[in-house]
């Protein structure tokens, strides 16, 4: 079953923060509150004053944030500083002109934010197959006025096809692919190999890439790298390894095989540069 898109279709401005909300966000902003524990119950405190989503400014983007159930969208609205390391790392790597692929795109907290950096002459690819997830991202892409935002409906997968994805609780975000037997809340999503994705997209190179696809990075990974030239391989990654355990194969080993050095490790994610 295939879950409702509960995305308002009302401009961005119709869920600014009520004072007392802007007060409870700058205060976060600003002191220790920001911090991944508190913001579940400053999530559930900022709906008490005035239920829906907030629209907010983040990165140099437009996003609403529907932060009652995404641990991304409050990570995002309640710490100013929510990813930044690697943002810092990308944006090293990323300049104008040049090419980000945001593979896990979410609502556009990575995507939005590098549209910035590459600008106008630039390009995003941003892919999110979740159908809820997906809308939240093409109504921030579209809020911000980021004509260089290509959006991909589909999850990257080792084949072009379909996959089975599944949500477990109410955390969006944390939508995977199935390996093992679905649960009912399951439902299919178009499948295409990130090469397929890139070529159809017109990118000639990858200056970035970050990839957050819970578990299934290396299924990913090794296939495109297994057949795409050396062209389309990025110049620097962001791999997220918290759900390791679940690889059939150690994607980090293998892009260090192929000539990637390790730059710096975050609580989420491994930083790798082309040696």
């Amino acid at each position: 079953m295939i879950p409702s898109n509960d995305t308002s279709p009302a401009p961005f401005g119709a869920f600014a923060p009520n004072a007392a909300q802007a007060a409870i966000i700058r205060l976060a902003h600003g002191t220790g509150l920001k911090r991944g524990a508190f913001r579940p119950w400053l999530s559930r405190l900022v709906d008490l004053l005035g239920s829906g989503p907030l629209d907010v400014p983040y990165q140099g983007a437009s996003f609403r944030f529907y932060h009652q159930a995404s641990a991304t969208e409050r990570g995002a609205l309640f710490n100013p500083d929510y990813n930044l390391e690697e943002l810092e790392f990308l944006r090293r790597h990323v300049g104008a002109g040049g090419t980000f692929v945001d593979l896990g795109a979410n609502v556009g907290t990575y995507a939005l934010a590098l549209a910035r950096d590459v600008g106008p002459e630039g390009k995003v690819i941003a892919i999110e197959p979740h159908p809820v997830t997906h809308a939240r991202l093409r109504f921030n892409t579209e809020a911000s006025g980021y004509a260089q935002v290509k959006l991909v409906a589909a999850a990257a997968g080792p084949t072009d096809g379909e996959l089975m994805i599944e949500t477990d609780g109410d955390n969006l975000g944390a939508s995977h692919i199935v390996t093992g037997t679905p649960s009912g809340k399951a439902f299919k999503v178009p499948s295409l190999r990130l090469q397929r994705i890139l070529d159809e997209a017109g990118a000639s190179k990858v200056d970035a890439l970050k990839i957050d696809v819970e578990g299934f990075e290396d299924r990913v990974l090794t296939g495109f790298f297994r057949e795409a030239p050396e062209t389309l391989w990025p110049r620097a990654m962001v791999i997220e390894h918290l759900s390791k355990d679940e690889w059939s194969g150690d994607c980090i080993a293998d892009m260090k095989s192929r000539g990637y050095v390790e730059q710096g490790r975050t609580r989420s994610n491994t930083l790798l540069v082309r040696g």
